[in-house]
C-alpha cells in the first residue's frame, strides 16, 4: 500500500515541471504543464514582464558545448533543454534591429536591450574604443542615477559600479578616480534626459560598433580546412578572418541573397546576382549548424518585415508610446521617477495581457 502511494505521488508530479527564466534584470521561477510547447512558456514570460515586441527575443538554454533556442512549436521537453529542475532559460534578444531609435518601441524592450548590449560591451564581446567606453559609461550613469547634482554626487558615488571594460581601465595608467572625474564630466552634459531616453542614446551609439548584434560562428572553407568566422546579423552574413572580428572579408546582404542551402555540414551561399561566385562553407557540429540556419531564417525575416508597411499591431504600439512620451513630459517626471513609473506601467500591461 505504501509503494502505491508513491508511484501515485511520481505519477502525480510528472504532470508539471519547474522553469527559472531569468531576464537582464529579474528571476522568475513557472510551474509547467508536461505537454506545453516552446510557445507556451515563451508567451508565459512576454505577459509577466509585460512585453509586446516578442519577434526580438528567445529562450536560450545551455547544451553541451554550447547553447540553442528554444523552438516554438516543439514540446518544452522534448528539446535538448537541461534535465535539472528547475530548467533555467535565459530570456534575451536573439535578434537585433537595423535601427534602434525606428524599431523598438517600448520602454521594457528598449530597457531589455540596453541592459544586454551594455553587459556585451563589459564583458568585452563586443569591441567598444576607450573614448566610445567613456560616453557609453556617462549615459548609463544618467539612465541610473537622473541629473547630475554635485551636491549629492560627490567624488567616488561611481566606485561600486561597473562602467568600462577591463581592457579598457588597463590600457591606460589611470586611477578609478580619474576615470570616474572623465565620465561624471560628460555625464554632467546630459541634463534633463530621462532614463529611457539616455538608454536609446546609449543604443544608437553601441548600434555603429562593429560587433553589435553579430553571432559568430567557427567554420571552415572548402574542406582546406582553412579556418573563418562566419558572422550572422540584422544586415546579412559575413566572413572574418579568426584573428579579427571587426571588419569582414566578405559580406553577403540579405537583399543579395537568392538562397542559403544546407546539406551534410555544407552551406551554399547562393547570390542574387548569377554572375558573382557561390559560397560554400563547412560547420562540422550539428547543433551549430541548426543554430546559423535558425539565425539565418529569422533575421532574413525581420529584414523582409522592416521593409514592409508596419502591422496594425506596431502602429498601435508606437501611437501608444508616442503619447506615453508626451504624458510623461507634460507631468514633468524626473529621471529619478523612471524606474517606478516603467513598473507600474508593466504592471498595467500585465493585468491587461492576462485578464487581471
Amino acid at each position: 500500500m505504501f509503494t502505491m502511494s508513491i508511484l501515485g505521488l511520481k505519477k502525480k508530479q510528472a504532470k508539471t515541471f519547474k522553469v527559472k527564466v531569468s531576464t537582464m534584470d529579474a528571476e522568475m521561477e513557472f510551474s509547467c504543464e508536461v505537454k506545453w510547447k516552446g510557445k507556451d512558456l515563451f508567451d508565459l514570460v512576454c505577459r509577466t514582464i509585460g512585453l509586446r515586441e516578442t519577434w526580438f527575443f528567445g529562450l536560450r538554454y545551455t547544451v553541451k558545448d554550447t547553447y540553442a533556442w528554444l523552438k516554438p512549436d516543439k514540446r518544452v521537453l522534448d528539446q535538448e533543454v537541461p534535465k535539472d529542475s528547475p530548467i533555467t532559460f535565459h530570456f534575451l534578444a536573439k535578434f537585433f534591429p537595423e535601427k534602434v531609435e525606428d524599431e523598438l518601441v517600448q520602454e521594457i524592450t528598449q530597457h531589455l536591450f540596453f541592459l544586454q548590449v551594455k553587459k556585451q560591451i563589459l564583458d568585452e564581446e563586443i569591441f567598444c574604443s576607450p573614448e566610445a567606453s567613456v560616453l557609453l559609461a556617462s549615459y548609463a550613469v544618467q539612465a541610473k542615477y537622473g541629473d547630475y547634482d554635485p551636491n549629492f554626487h560627490k567624488p567616488g558615488f561611481l566606485a561600486q559600479d561597473e562602467l568600462l571594460p577591463k581592457r579598457v581601465l588597463m590600457q591606460y595608467q589611470m586611477t578609478p578616480d580619474m576615470w570616474e572625474e572623465k565620465i561624471t564630466a560628460w555625464y554632467a552634459e546630459h541634463r534633463n534626459i530621462t532614463r529611457d531616453e539616455a538608454e536609446m542614446e546609449y543604443l544608437k551609439i553601441a548600434q555603429d560598433l562593429e560587433m553589435y548584434g553579430v553571432s559568430y560562428f567557427s567554420i571552415t572553407q572548402n574542406k582546406r580546412d582553412t579556418e573563418l568566422l562566419l558572422g550572422v546579423d540584422a544586415q546579412g552574413l559575413h566572413i572574418y578572418s579568426p584573428s579579427n572580428k571587426l571588419s569582414p572579408n566578405k559580406s553577403f546582404p540579405w537583399s543579395g541573397i537568392r538562397n542559403i542551402s544546407y546539406s551534410e555540414k555544407e552551406f551554399t551561399i547562393k547570390p542574387l546576382d548569377k554572375k558573382k561566385e557561390v559560397f560554400k562553407f563547412y560547420s562540422s557540429q550539428l547543433r551549430v549548424n541548426k543554430l546559423i540556419l535558425q539565425l539565418c531564417i529569422g533575421n532574413h525575416d525581420l529584414f523582409m518585415r522592416r521593409r514592409k508597411v508596419d502591422s496594425i499591431e506596431v502602429q498601435q504600439m508606437k501611437a501608444q508610446a508616442k503619447e506615453e512620451k508626451a504624458r510623461k513630459k507634460a507631468g514633468g517626471h524626473s529621471p529619478q521617477n523612471q524606474r517606478g513609473e516603467e513598473t507600474d506601467g508593466a504592471e498595467d500591461e500585465r493585468s491587461r495581457t492576462t485578464g487581471g
